[in-house]
């Protein structure tokens, strides 16, 4: 038997009680989002750029945490900044 945790519970318990409701439009919101994904992850150009050491081993040490490739994770700084969604925070 899987062990579940509080929130597993709760939701568990919720979906027992019928209350979960599918959502309108479900299936289009679906496609769109898979739309957002397949061009995300679409990788047609190639750009070669020229950085300092440090970054580039550093950027290579937060991959390693990551467990990503450090070009997966430069692809996906680049990503997130021009979408808007990169937030500069202190250490």
């Amino acid at each position: 038997m899987v062990k579940l945790d509080r929130e597993e519970k709760e939701l568990l318990e919720s979906f027992d009680r019928d209350e979960w409701k599918p959502v309108p439009g479900q299936e289009s919101e679906a496609e769109r989002y898979r739309e957002y994904a397949r061009a995300t992850f679409k990788k047609d150009m190639r750009v070669n750029i020229r950085i300092s050491k440090k970054d580039l081993e550093a950027l290579q040490t937060r991959a390693l945490e990551e467990g990503i490739p450090y070009q997966t994770l430069i692809g996906s700084v680049l990503h997130k900044y021009v979408d808007g969604r990169l937030v500069e925070r202190g250490r």
